[in-house]
């Protein structure tokens, strides 16, 4: 079905950007500390161990630094997906996990990559973050989000379950062809259904005109037509470089189906937010230093560049993750984009 702006996305992992901006809300009114180890709001945490190879195969070992909120945000905790780490899909086979996009909470039982805060790999922190927002508010994260955003900004069409009413909304799948040609994607993407757990990695269901909603308060420095989400301070502050001298480093995918390798903006240098992956370097004729960007599995796509006061969303329903047509249609917009109004 060709796309309007009533469709409805399975936006996947730009629902990181809103789980993350649930945790800055309850950080600006004082009741989460960023720097406070994961297992002192979630024990479970502390079961995770951090798996090796070496000479006898693989090691499993206790991580030998704790893994902070501000981790959980910025992909630095050792969580990692599977759909780009060989090892971490290895042990869940062995131990009989599903995935964490299941919606099980068997599937938050990963190991950890690396050691907390030593490295950036892209993984399920924002599902542990959004667990923690829910421990230390008292309402599930769907609930926080629907009275703390989704409300407030007018986000009408955000859901984490899609309404029989709105089922004939719903974007149709695709999946690109070596020829290039898209095809019915075989494929299950959506969201899980009455979840055991709504995870922030990838639960939401949204349309364009509401993603964007979301987007111009960020750009409103945490405020949209008079409602303030975030303070001032807290939402500039969320959108600096979190992770120091890390970076964020390609990754060859290991399930070639579902996403092509991770390297979002090749040869510029990336660091990461609070809110999403943030760009140190001016991209020609597209977004400035600083700016926030990330997208989904089924290619739904932001950026937020507060240097030029413009944000942008691309919506598809295709994969896989990164396919080249659709970046290369990606950057088109983009620089269109920004021909017009910069």
């Amino acid at each position: 079905m060709a796309a309007g702006e009533d469709t409805i996305f399975r936006i996947v992992s730009m629902s990181k950007a809103i789980g993350a901006t649930a945790a800055l809300i309850l950080a600006d009114r004082g009741r989460l500390d960023w720097d406070t180890p994961v297992e002192e709001i979630l024990p479970d945490f502390a079961k995770l161990v951090v798996i090796e190879n070496g000479p006898e195969g693989q090691v499993r070992r206790p991580p030998r630094t704790k893994a902070r909120l501000r981790h959980l945000a910025t992909h630095t905790s050792g969580l990692a997906y599977e759909f780009w780490d060989g090892e971490v899909g290895q042990y869940l086979s062995e131990n009989a996990i599903p995935s964490i996009v299941s919606g099980q909470k068997a599937g938050l039982g990963y190991p950890l990559a690396f050691d907390p805060g030593t490295r950036w790999q892209y993984g399920g922190g924002a599902d542990w973050l959004g667990m923690v927002v829910s421990a230390i508010d008292g309402r599930g994260i769907d609930r926080f989000c629907i009275e703390e955003i989704f409300e407030p900004l007018g986000m009408t069409s955000t859901s984490f379950e899609l309404n029989a009413a709105d089922a004939d909304r719903l974007g149709d799948l695709s999946a690109r062809k070596e020829s290039g040609e898209l095809e019915p994607s075989v494929l299950n993407l959506d969201p899980p259904a009455t979840p055991e757990f709504y995870g922030m990695g990838h639960a939401l269901y949204s349309t364009a005109p509401d993603y964007l909603r979301f987007l111009r308060m960020w750009l409103g420095i945490g405020s949209l037509d008079g409602v303030r989400i975030l303070g001032e301070t807290t939402a500039r502050d969320a959108l600096e470089n979190q992770i120091g001298r890390l970076r964020i480093e390609p990754r060859s995918t290991v399930f070639a189906p579902a996403t092509a390798d991770l390297d979002p903006m090749p040869g510029v240098e990336l660091s990461h937010s609070l809110m999403a992956a943030r760009t140190e370097q001016q991209v020609p004729g597209r977004r400035a230093v600083g700016s926030a960007f990330w997208g989904g599995v089924l290619n739904t796509h932001f950026w937020l560049d507060p240097t030029n006061d413009l944000a942008g969303v691309f919506m598809t329903q295709v994969t896989p993750f990164l396919d080249a047509y659709v970046m290369r249609d990606l950057a088109e917009f983009e620089r269109l984009s920004y021909a017009l109004v910069v």
